[in-house]
């Protein structure tokens, strides 16, 4: 130490700042890394060769979170904005993140092809939904769908019934008022002159070329012999009134059925009807008439041909559809009853009430007593109201429910017409079957005879009844649809006229007893001032 020589560090001392330098470790790896980057391009040239769907593959295997979270991606800023620009490149995305530089700073971000895809997978889930469900509509669907996108529209209304002629000659006739958007007609206001004839005239032509094809044709309303005797015998039209308003709204509801119906408002004879001034004579209407009987003979043979012949019916729909009809048909005639009979009994109860009102206010002159005397004259003041009330009622009974269940009872028969005619067209269908057979098997007796002057005209009629079977088919798958169509229809609008009705029903019902309890409410006090 004199001689100022520096003593040799100790061991023990250079070992304790090796064991104190805590960063040792961490420049070591700093430049293991610097190393690795200077060699970087020998290393980072094998990655090219990797397959990239075996390393997804290992990856997706190797991955226990998959699924969950958000995806870390490596790449820088101007590759996301790429990707944003083009979504539907994976493979290209996948090469880059293999190939990107392991120094980028790590950025978290959504996953944008998983962000995206599933809006595109909505987008033509609800297209593809759209057209499938537009190609299995049923007929009920294919309905609503028309008569809502109709545009056109059309009143009518049949008014100021009027006797022409006198004696058994005399007729009633009716203006047909008509309003209409349809382009078709040639004004938007019509007005014509028509008699009952004339409506049962169009029920006819109508019937006759619609019914065979599976239409429903609403029906006319009936003759009544006795109605029109009465009213032709009558020299005033007031003894006959209440049947003359009866047919006229049975007539206003014939013309308004007919036209709801998209194809028969387009038929040119109803055009005519509504817009001709005259038509011709409708001679075939009368019961006694030929064509009258003609028709007496069809329906006979018509019920015996149900008899008869039984359809194996293949389809359970239609089945199930004649025994739905058949069933309402009975509960609705049962319901008629019930409501004309309720109607009966109203009219009957204002009748009684007019004869207690006429009784009450004789009394009330005849009395002495002076509170007593204004009270019973009070009292037949209220029963004289009350009877208006039960008349009203009486006719809101009929009109509203009966006539309206008796319109349906009608239209039952109707459908029934148009699934009697499905049979007849299924007849005809396999007559013409059964006859192709039997010419078939008298061209192979002609071939087994060696009748060869025949066999030509034998293939001919093969043919000929090959065709027919063919038509016979194609008419029949027709009348098929067209009758699911007329049903679904006929559903659909038997369900919206009984609710309106109903309700309109109830509402008048309710304003009827509310202004009874008004009259007897102005009464009381006078029944309570009597002394």
């Amino acid at each position: 130490m004199a001689d100022g020589t520096v003593p040799p560090p100790f061991e023990e001392e250079d070992q304790q700042k090796d064991d104190d330098d805590l960063f040792a470790d961490s420049r070591e790896v700093l430049d293991k890394s610097k190393d690795e980057s200077s060699n970087g391009q020998s290393i980072a040239e094998p990655t090219n060769n990797v397959d990239l769907n075996a390393e997804s593959e290992l990856e997706k295997d190797d991955d226990i979170f998959g699924g969950q979270g958000s995806e870390v991606a490596l790449d820088s800023e101007e590759e996301v904005e790429e990707k944003k620009a083009v979504p539907s490149a994976p493979v290209a995305a996948a090469t880059a993140a293999a190939t990107a530089p392991p120094a980028q700073p790590i950025i978290e971000a959504p996953n944008l092809l998983q962000a995206e895809k599933p809006l595109l997978n909505v987008s033509q889930s609800s297209t593809s939904s759209s057209k499938g469900s537009s190609a299995a509509k049923n007929s009920h669907d294919e309905i609503e769908v028309e008569e809502e996108q109709d545009e056109y529209t059309i009143d009518i209304r049949v008014t100021d019934p009027h006797k022409v002629g006198d004696g058994m000659s005399a007729y009633i006739a009716y203006k047909v008022l008509t309003r209409t958007t349809i382009p078709a007609f040639r004004k938007a206001e019509l007005m014509v002159v028509r008699r009952f004839s004339d409506f049962l005239g169009l029920h006819d032509r109508l019937a006759e070329k619609h019914v065979h094809l599976g239409i429903v044709v609403p029906a006319a309303p009936e003759k009544s012999v006795l109605g029109m005797t009465k009213v032709k015998m009558s020299k005033e039209e007031s003894g006959s009134a209440e049947f003359i308003e009866r047919r006229r709204s049975a007539l206003e509801r014939y013309l308004c059925r007919t036209a709801q119906h998209p194809v028969l408002r387009n038929d040119q004879d109803f055009r005519e009807f509504l817009e001709k001034d005259e038509l011709p004579r409708a001679t075939s209407t009368s019961a006694l008439s030929g064509a009258g009987m003609l028709r007496l003979f069809h329906k006979v043979g018509d019920a015996m041909e149900k008899i008869t012949f039984k359809m194996d019916e293949s389809d359970e729909w239609f089945e199930d559809k004649q025994i739905q009809v058949e069933a309402l048909d009975t509960q609705l005639r049962k319901l008629h009853t019930s409501v004309e009979t309720l109607a009966m009994h109203r009219k009957d109860l204002s009748q009684s009430t007019a004869v207690f009102a006429k009784s009450a206010a004789m009394l009330g002159n005849i009395e002495e007593h002076t509170g007593l005397s204004r009270a019973l004259s009070q009292l037949a003041e209220t029963e004289e109201k009350i009877e208006q009330l039960h008349k009203d009622q009486a006719d809101q009974d009929f009109f509203t429910m009966a006539e309206l269940i008796k319109e349906y009872i009608s239209l039952i028969a109707s459908v029934k017409g148009v699934f009697h005619e499905r049979v007849k067209s299924y007849k005809t269908w396999k007559e013409a079957e059964i006859t192709l057979a039997k010419k078939r098997e008298n061209k192979t007796k002609l071939e087994l005879q060696h009748k060869t002057d025949k066999i030509q005209q034998a293939q001919q009629e093969i043919t000929e009844w090959a065709g027919k079977v063919e038509s016979g088919q194609a008419d029949f798958n027709k009348i098929s649809d067209n009758v699911r169509k007329e049903v679904a229809r006929f559903e659909k609008h038997r369900v919206v006229d009984f609710k309106n009705h109903v309700i309109q029903y109830l509402e008048a019902l309710m304003d009827n007893q509310q202004k009874l309890i008004k009259y007897w409410e102005a009464f009381l006090p006078e029944a309570k001032a009597i002394v």
